[in-house]
């Protein structure tokens, strides 16, 4: 079962690897096994979303959206976004950037570095805003409790996470914007291009989340109509179609999961600026794990264990709040991709290692009754 559901993506890995060794050295090869591993820590989530939404779904529709969905995620945001948020930000076409690339690396990184404060601000700004709101939410299991819980009441506040965001932008211009570095050792005031940048960011994730938002209500709309001709039928003694029934909401259903997997995928790509530049080592990285969520969907989907590690999700927005910070901070600093990378990876290990302590403890204690005394009081 394993083997079936993970062999594309066991395959893919030792070719990307190979070719991250061939084209960017022992570094390269480094570069691209973070990128993997956080992009499947960042998308685990999106996962355990996805597979929640497709378990409802036929087979021809769960196969529409296994095998189109993943040219769109994969080739669409995890391989064409990268080159177009350079390609913007420097100014340049989009095959301009990719031949820069791959055949002038010193004049790609200078104009990469000249856009950095504008693809800082804009993905930081984003990521920020998916880790603020995780925080502000109220949710039945916590993980850091003495954080969570006294946020989540803050929480309550309106837009209070749009106006946090705001005034870190506003802080963020004033001071990196201020001083970032240029091309050619100058200084010049870039916080005009750093505020522009973070409220394109801000207004990006509002967005993506109101689309998230209307086809969610769409798909919820179909259901409820679903379910009630399949009531209306069982009273009048008619045969209810299955089939019929999952194709009638199956394409509400399908958007809602590509406009969703989208979403959840700028994170990735994101938060993949605050390791590397390189469009071709980000999009190595990005494209295995990629492969790997997109198994572990189907995996979660046929094996129906969804909750098994409640605190990876958890970690993975505390990596996002990680990244989000850094990546403002790098307007003016410069900071190791190892350190970057390696800061979401820990996140992730120690979140799962709580999840796995949690587990055992919760059996140990005879079921779920417990779990709110597993939870971790401080700072695992």
């Amino acid at each position: 079962m394993v083997l079936k559901t993970f062999g594309w993506s066991f395959a893919v890995t030792p070719l990307g690897l190979v070719a991250a060794v061939l084209y960017g050295g022992w570094a390269g090869f480094g570069v691209v096994a973070i990128l993997s591993i956080l992009e499947i820590s960042l998308s685990f989530d999106n996962a355990v979303v996805n597979a929640g939404i497709l378990k409802k779904m036929n087979a021809f529709w769960q196969k529409i959206f296994l095998t189109i969905g993943i040219l769109i995620a994969v080739f669409g945001m995890r391989l064409v976004f990268p080159v177009v948020i350079v390609a913007i930000s420097a100014k340049i076409g989009p095959i301009e950037a990719v031949d820069l690339a791959m055949t002038d690396k010193d004049h790609y990184q200078e104009l990469v570095t000249d856009a950095h404060p504008s693809i800082a601000a804009f993905g930081g700004m984003f990521l920020l805003m998916i880790f603020l709101n995780f925080l502000f939410e109220d949710r039945e299991i916590k993980w850091l409790t003495w954080i969570e819980r006294p946020l989540a009441k803050l929480g309550r506040v309106d837009m209070l996470s749009v106006c946090i965001a705001l005034i870190v932008l506003l802080i963020s211009a004033m001071t990196f914007g201020s001083q970032a570095h240029q091309h050619g050792g100058t200084h010049a005031d870039k916080a005009e291009t750093v505020l522009l940048a973070g409220i394109a960011g801000l207004i990006t994730y509002l967005i993506v989340g109101g689309l998230s938002s209307f086809f969610e209500d769409k798909l919820e709309e179909g259901e409820e109509r679903e379910h009630e001709a399949e009531e209306e039928a069982k009273r009048q003694g008619k045969p209810v179609s299955a089939v019929k029934l999952a194709g009638k909401a199956a394409f509400f259903m399908f958007l809602y999961l590509e406009v969703l997997d989208a979403s959840f995928s700028f994170d990735g790509v994101i938060g993949a600026f605050a390791i590397t530049n390189d469009i071709v080592l980000m999009a190595l990285g990005l494209g295995i794990g990629a492969m790997y969520v997109r198994s572990l969907t189907v995996y979660l989907v046929r094996e129906g264990t969804l909750d098994d590690y409640v605190y990876l999700e958890h970690g993975a927005h505390y990596a996002i709040g990680a990244l989000a910070a850094i990546l403002l901070v790098t307007i003016r600093f410069q900071i190791s991709e190892m350190i970057t990378g390696l800061i979401g990876v820990v996140l992730i290990g120690v979140s799962f290692w709580s999840s796995v302590r949690r587990n055992k403890r919760l059996a140990a204690e005879g079921g779920e009754d417990s779990k709110d005394k597993a939870e971790i009081p401080s700072g695992v």
